[in-house]
């Protein structure tokens, strides 16, 4: 179902909140989908089921514009990310009839447990790919061809994710991504390319089984278009260098925060 709920005066806070997860989402390759449902259940107390089917709406600007943007600055992977992307397809219809079949405290309580079991796969990665070398150029196609099997668990992993919790599955599609040891700057675009294909095909099964609140969709918006015409641009004009490690660290302990919040609140 599709609604406009009435205004209220803290939802002034959602353009600001919109420009920054959209800066920053769209740097790293998250797409915001993961920032907008623990916020909206936090802070502004929208329920579980109406956050989650509303977060995919306001994602899907980032997803567009931040691809875009990688793609044209060279940031993006084609063939990884459809790997990735074919297999989410299939896992985000399943978990978009997963959401109405828990009640809002049970939603909570198992998107926090996932976030705590994800952000300790990418803090294990991440100390493992430490004792190898890491590539900067993109990866050949047989190289792409072995990872289909990996790519494929991850992926169809995200798309579950993404239709049961409205996070655009980004921790699977990034812990993924990292597993592979795609280099970081092709990690943020292709990344959004699978969120992208995730959330249409997540966004298409609450349509029929959720609710969206536009007016929710309106303000945050606001801010995430913004936000994700300046994330890829900020992110091509920067060198990364040694500091891959401390973004990938950084995103799992914000993870693992927001998971421990939901679980005990």
């Amino acid at each position: 179902m599709i609604f406009h709920s009435s205004f209220e005066y803290n939802y002034l806070w959602l353009p600001l909140l919109g420009l920054v997860i959209g800066l920053l989402a769209s740097m790293i390759g998250g797409g915001g989908g993961f920032f907008f449902p623990p916020l909206l259940i936090l802070l502004f107390k929208v329920p579980a089921q109406i956050a989650v089917a509303t977060s995919l709406a306001a994602t899907l600007p980032i997803c567009i514009i931040g691809a875009a943007g990688h793609y044209r600055n060279g940031n993006l992977d084609l063939n990884t990310g459809l790997i990735f992307g074919i297999a989410g397809i299939l896992g985000a219809l399943g978990g978009a009839s997963v959401t109405g079949l828990l009640t809002p405290g049970q939603l909570k309580t198992t998107f926090g447990i996932y976030s705590i079991l994800l952000a300790i796969l990418i803090i294990m990665n991440e100390r493992k790919g430490k004792k190898k070398i890491k590539s900067k150029e993109g990866p050949t196609m047989t190289q792409v061809l072995k990872w289909i099997p990996r790519g494929s668990f991850y992926g169809f992993a995200g798309g579950v994710i993404t239709g049961t919790f409205g996070t655009s599955g980004t921790a699977p599609v990034l812990a993924g991504l990292f597993a592979i040891k795609l280099p970081i700057k092709l990690v943020a675009g292709t990344s959004l390319m699978v969120i992208f294909i995730n959330t249409i095909s997540a966004l298409a099964g609450h349509l029929v089984l959720g609710v969206i609140d536009l007016t929710l969709v309106w303000f945050l918006t606001a801010g995430t278009i913004a936000g994700s015409i300046a994330g890829p641009k900020l992110t091509a004009g920067v060198k990364i260098g040694n500091k891959e490690g401390f973004i990938k660290q950084t995103f799992a302990y914000i993870v693992l925060a927001f998971g421990i919040i939901l679980i005990f609140t």
